[in-house]
């Protein structure tokens, strides 16, 4: 019952299969202790016809009582028990399930992030979970304990009477028949509904995103309307997915609850033939009461156990997504980066084909070329925040995709234009650079990398909270914090966006002079946007639509008059544009 297919179908975890078992278990016991307490009144009931027709004493007070009080006691534990097998762990595979998802997410390639937006991912981690622990702690452990408990009494009742069992019976499974019967109206209703309210999500989260220029473009009624519109949806999806859902449970519901009036006139009928006497119909009137109770909770929640599948299948679809694996340790030879035969392909569009060059360990190596020649593909690829589909790289002699990202990274210092700063202080934020660091060895990268005059500004210097993202420096300061955490990192290569191309020129002075400090020595990789900044590389690679255009030092290639020249003498021209008002 509880097998591999099982957990897959409720993303559990193995503990989450456990707990499921235990819920059911306990759920089986609960039941037939309660239904064990109806023989309680039985037997008062009785005791009572037997002193009416036949004048035999009433039962012992003593002895019921000390029935009743067993019988609350057993209901306590048991009950308790209950509990904590179907709430109490189900909280804890919460926990387990979000981090193992994190923890996943961490593992997967960066290329994966390209396919799931941030709502998307989020509404998985928070709103697929949260849908899973309802099932998890108020369906799966109720209602397969109400399947095993109700096959018992089901037993039980065809060894008493055959005719009345199945008078009593006949609705459960006619009920259930129906309710998955139409499981996959239910699911694709799900579907609609999940899919609407990542829309609502991603409207709300683009919108925060963009507020200044949505202000700056007077466009505030326009998306709002668009969001109003996606809510709107959203709530009229919910409701026929719940009305359509609601209409199938209740019809269940009654389905089920027929069985009492059968009870009653099959019973009736066998009396008056004289094949049985009241007590028996009163026997399974009582077990009626109780038979139908554990499925009232499971019918109400059943119709989300189908539709939970949709989030099973959202959660599943990030546990079966490949991790970028590889050997814990990377002890290359060195730290030149080999680009051989590097082909690429994001959603079957090529993006790279057939790249082949060598960045020199001491030297810096400059990738240039136009928007969407594949600069930034191979800075990530150097680093394995993606794979590459042909070819391989080489670090030191090692094949990058045979050693685990997290290995591999240790090596690497990566300094983009978009800096990413967390809501933490400076102090924090720098020390992200090599974790462990003392604050001596923080200050001193920072004021290597020309922080130091900035941060003492600050009203609580190192110990100042910077805000979501940095937002209380400015742009020239995000910079050089990243810079000191590099600084700090000291890894032997470093990956360098053109980190200068949106500063002024003081600032830009700062950060290219906190750059010669970090590269001194190292492997360098820059992506240039600015022919003048890599004037003075070692090596640049000319891209073109995905391959290499040429090669060599910039002398070289100015020489060669290809495309490299035409691009410094592009940008050369555009330098001398001037604001013109004559028309």
């Amino acid at each position: 019952m509880f097998r591999k297919s099982f957990q897959r179908k409720y993303a559990l975890t193995d503990q989450g299969v456990k707990n499921t078992r235990k819920g059911a278990f306990w759920t089986v016991i609960v039941n037939l202790v309660v239904m064990g307490g109806m023989s309680i009144l039985y037997l008062l009931m009785s005791g009572l016809m037997g002193t009416l027709t036949e004048g035999a004493p009433l039962p012992s007070a003593a002895l019921l009582i000390g029935l009743v009080i067993a019988f609350v006691v057993l209901s306590f534990v048991t009950h308790l028990q209950q509990y904590h097998a179907t709430y109490g762990l189900v909280y804890n595979e919460v926990k387990s399930t979000r981090l193992g998802l994190a923890e996943r997410l961490r593992k997967l390639p960066l290329g994966y992030f390209g396919k799931r937006d941030l709502a998307d991912l989020t509404e998985t981690i928070m709103g697929d979970v949260n849908r899973m622990e309802h099932v998890w702690s108020h369906v799966l452990g109720y209602l397969y304990g109400a399947y095993i408990s109700t096959a018992v009494i089901s037993v039980c009742l065809l060894v008493y009477d055959w005719r009345l069992a199945i008078a009593c019976l006949w609705g459960v499974p006619v009920a259930f028949g129906l309710l998955f019967g139409t499981r996959k109206l239910s699911a694709r209703a799900s579907e609609r509904t999940k899919q609407a309210a990542v829309r609502v999500s991603d409207g709300i989260q683009e919108a925060l995103e963009n507020v200044r220029e949505i202000r700056a473009s007077n466009q505030e009624e326009r998306y709002l309307a668009g969001l109003y519109q996606k809510i709107d949806e959203h709530e009229r999806v919910t409701i026929q997915g719940e009305l359509g859902t609601g209409i199938f449970v209740n019809a269940a519901s009654v389905i089920m609850r027929l069985g009492v009036a059968t009870t009653i006139l099959v019973g009736a009928g066998l009396i008056l033939s004289g094949q049985i006497d009241f007590m028996l119909l009163f026997l399974f009137l009582l077990v009626i009461t109780r038979v139908y109770a554990p499925f009232d909770q499971s019918l109400a929640l059943i119709a989300e156990m189908f539709v939970s599948q949709v989030s099973a299948d959202r959660m599943n679809e990030i546990y079966d997504t490949p991790t970028a694996e590889g050997a814990e340790v990377f002890q290359p030879k060195g730290h030149d980066i080999v680009f051989d035969h590097v082909g690429f392909a994001y959603d079957q569009k090529k993006v790279l084909d057939g790249v082949s060059f060598t960045a020199k360990e001491g030297e810096v190596t400059a990738l240039a070329g136009p928007s969407g020649s594949g600069k930034s593909t191979c800075a990530r690829l150097a680093a394995r925040l993606w794979d590459v589909t042909e070819g391989t790289i080489r670090v030191g002699g090692v094949d990058i995709s045979t050693v685990d990202p997290e290995a591999l990274l240790t090596d690497y210092s990566m300094v983009f234009q978009d800096v990413v700063l967390f809501d933490d202080t400076v102090m924090e934020n720098i020390r992200l650079g090599r974790r462990g660091a003392t604050d001596e060895e923080v200050r001193a990268a920072a004021e290597a990398a020309n922080c130091d005059e900035f941060i003492r500004r600050l009203p609580q210097g190192y110990d100042t909270p910077i805000g979501e993202n940095g937002a209380k420096l400015s742009g020239g300061e995000r910079q050089r914090i990243s810079i000191a955490r590099a600084l700090l990192k000291n890894a032997p290569i470093v990956l360098l966006d053109e980190a200068t191309a949106s500063l002024d020129e003081e600032n830009e002075t700062k950060v290219q002079g906190a750059l010669s400090r970090l590269l001194v020595g190292k492997t360098v990789l820059v992506i240039a946007h600015r022919m003048r900044t890599v004037a003075g590389a070692d090596h640049i690679v000319v891209l073109e639509n995905g391959r290499v255009a040429e090669q060599g030092t910039p002398a070289e290639l100015m020489e060669r008059g290809g495309l490299y020249r035409r691009m410094v003498e592009l940008q050369s021209e555009s330098a001398k544009w001037q604001l013109n008002r004559e028309q």
